[in-house]
């Protein structure tokens, strides 16, 4: 009996021991994931192409920014400048403030077609694929009942950024447009669900290909910039939409996604190319409000 019943306690000891290893694992896993000091959020501008540009831009704020000494002393703040580039198809910041229905959905459901509903760039992506689904894997866990995607993505410091930067516009622009108080209710949302001394910048989209899109986006980032100073909000505003940026994409198919036959296909995402021009022309608002905001 005595040999039964020891063979019996190993038996356990080594389940209990597989199991032991298994969370271990598991724990050690999530460990890997180390919140990044720069966040920067969008929708699918991001994956069409204006992705590696925020990435570039915010990786190489020393460079593209050239600070004097005291702002050299601010970036400090900064910490090591790790920088997370995460596009969520069709969000916008209703999606992100939603904590249940489609708005929510927006950033947790999983893609019927393509299985990936997001692009994510930097130190939370480290494989070649772009390509993600929110929700899968430690650093996109921002979907948890009864919270919204950004209380997910902020309880307990689960990330932790010290700049914050925000860029919609498309998704959410005839709401916008049509409705000051719309965007006034979105902008209070977004600010009651961040950490309150968290540094926070919002950039409006890059301009589209047609002017008929553009007209309305143009009064959805009126509303918006009028909505964001109503409301308090310490984040500094960036107008995507500027003479300049317009000019350099109205009409200009090289901007743009493009049929064989050389037409436009996809008028509201502009590409790589865009995006390199859109960062060059808007420089020095970025940096700006960069220092702004670190500077507080």
């Amino acid at each position: 009996m005595t040999g039964i019943t020891l063979k019996k306690i190993n038996g356990y000891f080594l389940v209990a021991s597989f199991f032991l290893l298994i969370t271990s694992t598991t724990a050690m896993s999530a460990n890997k994931f180390k919140s990044p000091d720069i966040l920067v959020l969008g929708d699918s501008q991001f994956t069409f192409g204006s992705g590696p540009s925020f990435l570039d831009f915010f990786q190489n704020i020393k460079s593209k920014c050239s600070p004097n000494a005291a702002q050299m002393g601010k970036l400090k703040k900064l910490g090591d400048m790790s920088v997370a580039v995460i596009g969520v198809r069709s969000s916008s910041l209703p999606s992100w403030t939603a904590r249940s229905g489609k708005g929510k959905g927006a950033i947790c459901d999983v893609d019927p077609k393509w299985k990936v509903n997001a692009g994510s760039y930097g130190t939370v992506n480290k494989t070649k694929n772009i390509y993600i689904q929110i929700g899968k894997g430690p650093q996109y866990q921002f979907c948890k009942k009864k919270l919204s995607p950004f209380e997910a993505l902020f309880k307990d410091k689960y990330y932790d950024p010290k700049l914050l930067v925000m860029s919609f516009l498309g998704n959410s622009s005839a709401g916008w447009a049509n409705s000051p108080k719309m965007a006034l209710n979105d902008v209070q949302k977004t600010m009651a669900q961040l950490p309150d001394d968290l540094p926070c910048i919002f950039m409006t989209s890059a301009p589209a290909y047609n002017k008929e899109t553009n007209d309305v986006r143009l009064r959805a980032q009126n509303n918006l910039k009028k909505a964001f100073q109503k409301s308090g909000s310490r984040c500094s505003f960036i107008e995507g939409l500027t003479p300049k940026t317009i000019a350099a994409n109205l009409g200009v198919k090289q901007h743009f996604r493009r049929k064989k036959s050389g037409e436009v296909k996809d008028p509201y995402h502009p590409n790589k190319k865009a995006a390199k021009k859109f960062f060059a022309i808007e420089k020095n608002n970025i940096c700006a409000a960069i220092f702004t905001q670190i500077s507080k």
